[in-house]
């Protein structure tokens, strides 16, 4: 039965038949109605930890950072000061996102406030639609990689990754593991990027017209100062919570209700609740069920034994190979990171039981080629997020093709590379 329902919620999240959190709704309703799983079994993990109240802080800085000004102010300061080309508007979304990840802790909020600035750009370079558009794939593409930098870059993944493997980080750990790989990964992409995309004209940046732009911002507002002050007491505390053994997820969520009170923060206010998805959350916690209540029922165990071969190499370079190969078909098929984190990372990691391998290397090694990994816009929600017109982005699905597919070797790389730097600090 979790098997049936199992499927049954993948699919309908590839074929989109409705909204996400519907479909997952629909899931987490099933498993107790069913009783293939308990009240307890299904929510307990996703409610009882701090990764939803991660996710609920996360939004909520984000919301702060971007309301503030803040984000903005620092985005407008980097360009004026370092872009005068093509080429820099490109570096300077890598830089851009890289810098924001630490500070907004969400990569679609972050990608949104970089749109913003990037389209201005354009305008005062009367830089056809066209090219706009191109750099609006250049935002989210850097997303991709970038947002598995930090532990709180993406909070509705990357937590979601270590929590599959069974074991726990803090920030800085994280770091030590995935920073490289994916700075790594962030670089190639880049230059992958400018190797397939040219603007149709040369690109003069109006300077004078930015800094026009900028002035608009006026002096820094009390609210930024209070912000910055905020920023640099979570950054802190993610760095010490090594040390202090304080779960990142109640930091970030402290430190986001201190941005309500009156005096020390009136940065947040009662409307800012509305920038937390619920439909997010509900997604969020059927994608969790779907691992742990396999692990329960003895889905995963023989999701291992059936489908995986028996035989997995035991050369980690092999197995990185192996690993990215099944992940990529399953995410050809699921679209969803998530969906197929949840069914792909509980499989694998109890394959994988007696080689002496980390779990926690095999959960992130699925979880970085799914996310890097996408063909068309569906494949990747951040990738889909920008190709509405809506949202800035305005790229075409041949855009992300003509990206994805030369992006589907970078993977490969990335994950050999990771496996080696895994087996540099002692995870595999």
């Amino acid at each position: 039965m979790d098997l049936a329902l199992s499927l049954m919620t993948v699919v309908w999240w590839a074929t989109q038949i409705a909204q996400p959190a519907y479909v997952g709704g629909i899931y987490l309703m099933s498993l107790i109605l069913t009783n293939t799983a308990t009240a307890k079994q299904v929510f307990s993990s996703a409610w009882t930890g701090s990764i939803m109240w991660l996710v609920i802080g996360a939004y909520l800085i984000a919301g702060a950072v971007n309301e503030s000004g803040l984000g903005q102010r620092i985005a407008y300061a980097f360009i004026i000061k370092f872009v005068r080309s093509w080429k820099g508007i490109v570096i300077s979304i890598f830089a851009l996102t890289f810098i924001l990840a630490l500070l907004i802790p969400h990569p679609w909020p972050r990608a949104f406030m970089i749109m913003s600035v990037i389209t201005v750009v354009a305008e005062t370079a009367h830089m056809p639609k066209r090219d706009l558009a191109k750099l609006g794939l250049a935002v989210f593409a850097a997303s991709c990689p970038l947002s598995g930098v930090f532990y709180t870059g993406d909070t509705s993944l990357n937590p979601l990754a270590v929590q599959a493997s069974g074991q726990s980080v803090n920030f800085v750990s994280y770091f030590v593991y995935m920073g490289v790989p994916m700075i790594i990964a962030a670089l190639l992409t880049m230059f992958c990027f400018l190797f397939l995309f040219k603007p149709s004209q040369e690109v003069h940046i109006d300077v004078e017209a930015l800094k026009v732009q900028q002035s608009q911002l006026g002096k820094m507002t009390g609210k930024e100062i209070r912000t910055i002050f905020w920023l640099i007491v979570a950054i802190a505390l993610w760095l010490t919570s090594g040390i202090t053994g304080l779960d990142v997820g109640w930091l970030t969520l402290i430190v986001a209700l201190m941005m309500s009170l009156p005096v020390i923060g009136g940065i947040l206010t009662p409307k800012s609740w509305e920038g937390v998805p619920v439909n997010v959350l509900v997604f969020l916690t059927s994608a969790i069920a779907i691992g742990n209540v396999g692990a329960v029922t003895g889905m995963n165990n023989w999701i291992a034994k059936t489908i995986i071969p028996s035989n997995l190499p035991t050369n980690i370079y092999l197995l990185a190979i192996v690993i990215t190969i099944f992940a990529m078909i399953i995410h050809m098929f699921m679209g969803s990171v998530i969906a197929v984190m949840g069914i792909t990372i509980p499989a694998f990691v109890a394959a994988t039981a007696h080689m002496g391998i980390s779990p926690l290397a095999v959960s992130l090694l699925v979880f970085s080629v799914t996310n890097l990994h996408y063909i068309l816009p569906f494949h990747n929600l951040a990738i889909l997020v920008g190709s509405d017109p809506d949202t800035g982005g305005g790229y075409t699905q041949k855009d992300v093709m003509r990206l994805g597919i030369p992006l589907t070797a970078v993977v490969f790389i990335v994950a050999l590379v990771e496996m080696f730097w895994f087996h540099l600090v002692g995870l595999a």
